[in-house]
């Protein structure tokens, strides 16, 4: 697995990202109350000096997307538990948009946590984690959340975990909102597809989908799609309402026909190193989790608030929506389901396959 992970990654120069930092003590002899004023400035140095310093990052730019608000969270969180004794940079963006970036300076050390979609893994030897990609595995936000909450969550983090040998220690089930269709026309059945360049994740078993209906999957990096939309070198596209309306993909032609397909419940993963992680104290151990929960928390309402205000952001700005009530979606899973079974069966996850549909 170290040798799957070291030919997928680029090499570069590893940075220290967990330090320890000692207090400072006072050195000349003093009167008892001059000692005792020393004693209690010093233990309030000692506190506000970080013992642990963590970097984060994401790959989206803005802050209003929830990405950013999850990570702030998070920075909020640990150093007020902390009480100082952890601090947090976070980078918006800034050391890459592209997660396999991100994921380069996780595996090096340059970073102590990142938020990334799971399909990276398929690279590196974990084929199960292309499960989170399976198109209409999840109905609703509340399929969603009680299925990564739940049995199979647990299931996968172990699988992650054993797996990466450890590398990649799953912190927290993130969200980055519900896809859809959008394009130069709209679409409600999948033979409306047909035809036309979609850009889409990197996926095996989301490019297989598009391709059964039709559509010809390309790819395209997310900083580069605005262009590609509007040059016409991708006739559509696919991703939630947030994420496209802040990229301004809408305002294209080849982006303003919105169809509500909600054919993919995305799961993000907050990852952090999992063997810096083991080399923590229990107390600090403690403070992480219990601001990565925070930060999931916050994360995920920010995802449903802003479902809705950006729908609303981009009929107001001349895009239009076919309603979810108004395609086919029965059609579409018709074609999904197959997809599904066969993942399940190739790697042995018929179990987790059934948790998933169980709890619908």
């Amino acid at each position: 697995m170290k040798k799957r992970i070291a030919l997928f990654m680029a090499a570069m120069l590893a940075i220290g990202t967990l330090t320890a930092c000692g207090g400072s003590k006072a050195s000349e002899e003093k009167t008892t109350a001059e000692e005792t004023a020393t004693e209690e400035t010093t233990g309030e140095e000692k506190a506000a000096v970080p013992e642990l310093e963590l970097i984060v990052a994401h790959n989206q730019t803005s802050l209003e997307n929830p990405y950013a608000f999850g990570t702030i969270k998070f920075k909020e969180s640990v150093e007020e538990l902390s009480g100082g004794k952890i601090h947090v940079t976070l980078h918006h963006g800034t050391l890459g948009e592209n997660e396999s970036e991100l994921i380069e300076k996780l595996s090096m050390g340059a970073v102590s946590m990142v938020v990334a979609s799971p399909g990276f893994m398929t690279a590196i030897g974990v084929p199960e984690v292309d499960m989170f990609s399976l198109l209409y595995l999840f109905d609703s936000f509340d399929h969603w959340e009680k299925a990564v909450d739940g049995e199979f969550g647990d299931a996968m983090k172990e699988v992650i975990t054993e797996k990466t040998g450890n590398q990649f220690k799953v912190m927290g089930y993130w969200s980055s909102g519900v896809r859809n269709f959008y394009g130069k026309q709209a679409i409600t059945t999948p033979a409306d597809a047909k035809g036309m360049s979609i850009r889409t994740q990197s996926s095996a078993v989301q490019q297989q989908f598009w391709s059964d209906c039709g559509a010809v999957p390309t790819t395209v990096a997310w900083g580069e799609l605005y262009q590609a939309l509007q040059q016409g070198v991708v006739d559509s596209a696919e991703n939630d309402y947030t994420s496209f309306m802040l990229k301004e993909h809408h305002k294209t032609d080849n982006g303003k026909y919105i169809s509500e397909t909600n054919h993919d419940y995305t799961t993000r993963l907050l990852l952090m190193d999992g063997n810096s992680y083991n080399k923590l104290t229990d107390e600090q151990k403690g403070w992480i989790e219990a601001a990565c929960e925070a930060a999931t928390e916050e994360e995920r309402s920010v995802v449903y608030k802003m479902a809705e205000e950006s729908k609303a952001k981009v009929i107001a700005d001349g895009a239009t929506v076919t309603e979810h009530a108004d395609v086919d979606a029965e059609a579409f899973k018709e074609i999904a389901l197959p997809i599904q079974d066969k993942f399940a069966a190739d790697n042995k996850m018929e179990e987790y396959l059934e948790m998933i549909r169980s709890i619908k």
